[in-house]
């Protein structure tokens, strides 16, 4: 049976592809999950995986260009060699009756979600999984996700890491067994005597480092073709490998060694280099913040806020707060508290454009940006308005707390009409925050610090804090914003009228 490989759906943009490489030979039998060819979109480059076992036969050639969908070329499952897979050192020939074959595909993981990353795999091809274990972490443009094997078997991948795969997509296989594969029974090898003159040559071991051995060469740089190993049959040891490091450091010293009348100043410096892929993240991040830059009226403007009064309200219950909630008092609560009271005040601050059409929210749920692992996340607190200082800190509390875990689920970082972001924590003075679309606002929070300001005619000292709305002009005009800062710092400077939200 033939089975066609066609051009995979790679990108909602991208309708075709080039042909960059192939790895494979037309007519060479390939194993399932090999990668065959290269292909190249406007965007990046993919592989591309066989589907199955068998022999190629490539349709189209390297540099053409082909749509979305076509077929490129075919497995031919019959012709698997059997003397290959009988040969094959360590394969014992399958089960004339195989299993009950289980295919693991995507979940769905969130309405607006259409695809997703293999983050990594927890459990090798080919190794045996129990039910409910988790087999691999997949990671969409929200959050990762743990997935779990659905049947006890032998796991087969069908995507590898790091491989983008649309929701629904196979994931991998799982043949189901009760009871783990047993090893091919092959008789131990009788052990070999060691001579005198096999430490010379011509012993499996000769030239061969230890592990702690290989550790030392391979953090050192050197390779074990250059080295006489002492230990037996040849075996390269631990002082072997310290003895050709000392001579190596000793070598390079002399190599440095500068001409007459001139004296090295100074080491040469570390010019090393590394590469990390761009997680799923991370890249949406990216995508969806150059994209309100571009399609958004962007704007900010500032106020500052004389933090004393707050200050002084948490000094004096913070410790009662603590011993009746169980959660500290901080100042986010505050500031959400604040904000639920100005956006029913400036509505149009918490409102959104869909299409020809403005969105105004009656309700306020406010995102709180919160710096994880693997990047920014933006999880939100529900109905702000109406819960109390306690509640409220214990949510941000909860959600922060799984955003540093990765447990934050989709509905947890879904919707949201208007976001706070603290830059204060990591000693931010001033900032521009940018909108966290499709939403029209964002208030930036900054570091608290003692400033000299005018009170009546005298200079006084203050904790000052410097607060900024970025907003979309589209929206919101300037009145509104000014209006709606001002209001902030009319409550935060006056911790009384959020009590009686006034």
């Amino acid at each position: 049976m033939a089975i066609e490989i066609k051009v995979p759906t790679v990108g909602e943009s991208i309708t075709e592809v080039t042909i960059s490489n192939w790895l494979k030979n037309d007519g060479d039998f390939i194993e399932m999950d090999e990668i065959i060819c290269e292909l190249e979109s406007e965007k990046a480059t993919f592989e591309l995986n066989a589907e199955a076992s068998g022999i190629l036969k490539i349709l189209v050639q390297e540099g053409d260009t082909v749509l979305v969908g076509t077929a490129i070329c075919e497995i031919d499952e019959k012709s698997i060699p059997q003397k290959e897979k009988k040969d094959a050192p360590g394969i014992s020939e399958a089960p004339s009756e195989p299993g009950k074959l289980f295919e693991m595909k995507v979940p769905t993981v969130g309405e607006s979600i259409t695809e997703v990353v293999i983050s990594s795999w927890a459990k090798k091809n080919g190794e045996y999984v129990q039910l409910d274990e988790v087999i691999a972490e997949i990671e969409s443009e929200k959050a990762t996700f743990e997935l779990t094997a659905e049947a006890n078997g032998i796991l087969h991948h069908i995507a590898k890491e790091g491989a983008t795969l649309k929701i629904g997509a196979l994931i991998c296989t799982i043949e189901e067994t009760s009871t783990p594969p047993q090893k091919n029974n092959v008789p131990p090898e009788k052990e070999v005597p060691v001579h005198a003159e096999d430490n010379k040559k011509g012993t499996y071991s000769e030239g061969h480092p230890s592990p702690a051995a290989a550790k030392i060469l391979s953090e050192k740089g050197l390779s074990p073709a250059e080295i006489t190993g002492s230990g037996p049959g040849g075996r390269i040891i631990k002082e072997d490998a310290l003895k050709a490091s000392a001579e190596s450091k000793q070598s390079d010293t002399s190599n440095l060694k500068a001409p007459d009348n001139v004296s090295l100043s100074k080491e040469i410096s570390n010019r090393t280099q590394r590469r990390k892929k761009l997680s799923q993240l991370r890249k949406t991040v990216s995508r969806r913040l150059v994209k309100v830059k571009n399609e958004t009226a962007m704007l900010t403007t500032f106020n500052e806020v004389n933090m004393g009064p707050i200050m002084d309200l948490r000094k004096k219950y913070k410790e009662a707060f603590k011993e009746k909630y169980e959660v500290n008092l901080g100042f986010m609560s505050f500031f959400t508290k604040a904000c639920c009271i100005a956006l029913q005040e400036w509505p149009s601050v918490n409102a959104m454009i869909d299409g020809d059409e403005m969105i105004y929210n009656d309700y306020c749920d406010i995102s709180i940006a919160v710096s994880a692992p693997k990047g920014l996340v933006v999880p939100v607190i529900r109905n702000a308005e109406s819960m109390s200082f306690a509640e409220i800190e214990k949510e941000v509390l909860l959600l922060a707390t799984k955003a540093r875990d990765n447990k934050l689920s989709i509905e947890e970082m879904t919707g949201g009409t208007f976001t706070i972001t603290n830059g204060g924590v990591f000693g931010s003075m001033l900032s521009t925050p940018i909108i966290n679309a499709p939403q029209s606002a964002i208030l930036g929070m900054h570091n608290i610090v003692e400033r000299p300001v005018a009170e009546n005619g005298d200079v006084i000292i203050r904790p000052i804090m410097y607060i900024a709305l970025s907003y979309d002009h589209r929206i919101i005009d300037g009145r509104e914003s000014v209006g709606f800062l001002v209001r902030i710092k009319q409550l935060l400077e006056d911790p009384s009228r959020l009590l009686l939200e006034i």
